[in-house]
């Protein structure tokens, strides 16, 4: 198991010598500060165990304070109260906004290792019940996909299919579609379920941090690698790795990459031997990543190796049908979490929602209904709080057979999810005879079955 690591902060240099040579020679991983503001920043860049903070830092600056902020950057992590200022006022005062526990310089060594231990068993605690129920909430992974509609129905088919085997997989699709629910599914239907996910996205680490996150590196590495680290995939070792924005990882990271795919097998940033690691590679991107071959900007070595097997999410606005399912999925899962009693949505908004061509996708949609629920007062949402923080968007001019068959699918689905599927309903809505109606459906290749919705 990796040591803990430990934050300490204290403005004497003194007591930050002594506290790190004694929780070294324990086996934890210590990082020390005489700064709130440097252990504030601290506490963003890494992932600590457990805090030891000064009450009294300076004129400016005091642990709880500190502790405070820290919480809204790491709330779980314990933190335990050193000062030489000791009263049960500030003892108490501690304990109540937050520490794990306070100790009164000079402390007891051994108390100061116990607190420190049990402070561990709390934070282990935490983070296994935060892990649990992640788990729990993704376990069933196709619970968490919504979509009857044939186009989706295709997707899961395929993603089924693929979670059967050790291939690599990339999954394709604009920004808000949900290429990494899709790829937590693959991981939770494949063999490797019980082993870790990683999540990385390329475009969001710096071009000269990549590697070391990646691959991981040894203690003196570089300037600032004052310990060693565990790279994402060791971390993911025996399970998934999910590369996100795959088109956006620079051509040097790329070469690195092909050479683990080949190989099983990289060097940790200054390290003298290699790791071997056991991983399942999932990929995706916004971009056509045959087109980024062609025009020089991906490697087309790397290109066969991770695009095995392709998984092409449609966008929303050509999986309309799914729009009155989302809706309802929405409304129930973020009324739960605002308690605001609301049951549905009126026909008017509904059909505005359907109208709108989505760029953003079901993310787009899913903050749609948040926002909705938020401001509504009432137990229904009601067309004036859907698209109120911006106008309606400009359709592009397209050929008029394209725009045509737009409308008339638009149409059909609108009539549909009025109706909630019912076919004799909306052929007389339509004006069509039900003869003529199922044609339309069908060229269209709506079901009204996936206008039903189970309340």
């Amino acid at each position: 198991m990796a040591a803990e690591n430990i934050l300490v902060v204290d403005d004497d240099k003194n007591i930050l010598v002594v506290l790190g040579l004694r929780l070294e020679a324990e086996g934890y991983n210590v990082l020390s500060t005489g700064s709130g503001e440097d252990a504030l920043r601290m506490a963003k860049d890494e992932l600590f165990d457990l805090a030891l903070l000064d009450l009294r830092l300076s004129e400016k600056e005091n642990g709880i304070d500190l502790m405070e902020k820290m919480h809204q950057v790491a709330p779980e992590i314990p933190v335990i109260i050193l000062t030489g200022y000791g009263t049960i006022d500030t003892a108490v005062e501690s304990m109540k906004r937050g520490a794990y526990s306070y100790l009164t310089k000079p402390f007891d060594r051994r108390e100061l290792m116990l607190q420190i231990k049990n402070g561990l068993e709390k934070s282990h605690l935490s983070r296994e019940i935060r892990r649990l129920k992640a788990l729990v909430d993704e376990r069933y992974g196709f619970e968490n996909i919504i979509g009857k509609g044939k186009k989706m129905q295709e997707v899961m088919e395929r993603v089924a299919k693929a979670a059967e085997t050790d291939s690599n997989v990339c999954i394709l699709g604009e920004s808000g579609t949900g290429k990494e629910l899709i790829a937590k599914s693959l991981h939770l239907l494949s063999s490797r379920k019980d082993k870790p996910f990683v999540a990385v996205n390329c475009s969001a680490i710096p071009e000269g941090l990549l590697e070391g996150e990646l691959f991981g590196y040894e203690k003196g590495a570089f300037t600032g690698a004052l310990r060693s680290k565990k790279g994402f995939f060791s971390q993911a070792h025996g399970g998934t790795i999910f590369l996100d924005e795959i088109s956006e990882m620079p051509e040097s990271m790329q070469v690195k990459l092909l050479r683990v795919l080949q190989e099983k097998q990289f060097y940790p940033l200054g390290a003298e031997r290699s790791i071997d690691v056991d991983v399942r590679i999932l990929t995706a991107t916004n971009k056509n990543l045959e087109e980024e071959v062609k025009e020089g900007r991906f490697r087309e070595d790397l290109f066969y190796r991770i695009y095995v097997i392709p998984v092409s999410l449609p966008p929303l606005r050509e999986r309309k049908e799914d729009i009155p399912l989302l809706v309802d999925h929405f409304i129930k899962k973020y009324d739960s979490k605002m308690k605001k009693g609301v049951k549905g949505i009126s026909m008017p908004a509904l059909q505005k929602l359907m109208s709108y061509s989505w760029p953003g996708n079901v993310r787009e949609l899913e903050n749609t209904i948040e926002y909705a629920l938020a401001m509504s007062t009432q137990k229904v949402i009601g067309e004036e709080l859907v698209f109120q923080t911006r106008g309606k968007e400009e359709d592009s001019l397209k050929p008029l057979k394209d725009a045509k068959n737009e409308f008339e699918k638009n149409y059909l689905s609108k009539i549909l999810a009025i109706t909630v599927g019912n076919v004799s309903k909306a052929s007389e809505l339509a004006g069509k005879y039900r003869g003529d109606f199922y044609d339309l459906i069908k060229k269209h290749d709506l079901n009204p079955l996936d206008f039903k919705i189970n309340k």
